[in-house]
């Protein structure tokens, strides 16, 4: 496992995809994260502070039901990661 480019706190930019669809209402749940649905799937993209928060958000969206798909650390930089997203509904802080 490549771990370069994690944070050993676990701080960073992530992208969460899942399988199905949340609607925008949900984004309040998510604060911080822009949430983007297209093709049957959710992304999820926005900073986390540390494990115990990122833990925590996998926490909520297990309490969902929505499949996990994939969990990505993007880049350590939690406050300017731009979101990677492809043209879609998108909606988030």
């Amino acid at each position: 496992m490549n771990t370069a480019a994690t944070n050993p706190d676990g701080s960073g930019w992530y992208e969460i995809r899942l399988q199905g669809r949340l609607e925008p209402r949900w984004s309040a749940r998510f604060e911080g994260m822009i949430l983007t649905t297209a093709n049957g799937f959710t992304l999820l993209a926005g900073p986390v502070v540390d494990q115990s928060a990122l833990h925590g958000l996998l926490h909520q969206l297990r309490d969902i039901g929505l499949p996990l798909v994939s969990l990505c650390q993007v880049g350590t930089d939690v406050e300017s990661r731009p979101p990677h997203h492809p043209d879609t509904t998108t909606s988030g802080a």
